[in-house]
């Protein structure tokens, strides 16, 4: 029982590893739409509609893996 508590506790933390990539791409998007508007001003209504949409599907990977490491550390399998 032991084992499977350590190894669920193991698993929930290396799940929000996950919560990496979603930062990078996010940060990068962020980034580049900052130059799109610093380029065309007058798009920025756009620009700034698709990022937020974009950094939303984006951000979905992370929200699975904090699900995860949820069920990981609170579900109890020997109840």
């Amino acid at each position: 029982m032991a084992l499977v508590l350590a190894a669920s506790a193991l698993g929930a933390g290396l799940a929000m590893i996950a919560g990496i990539g979603p930062g990078i791409g996010q940060g990068y998007a962020a980034g580049k739409a900052a130059e799109a508007v610093g380029k065309r001003p007058k798009l920025q209504s756009a620009i700034v509609r698709t990022m937020l949409l974009g950094q939303a599907v984006a951000q979905t990977t992370g929200i699975y893996a904090l699900i995860i490491a949820l069920l990981l550390l609170f579900v109890n399998l020997f109840a």
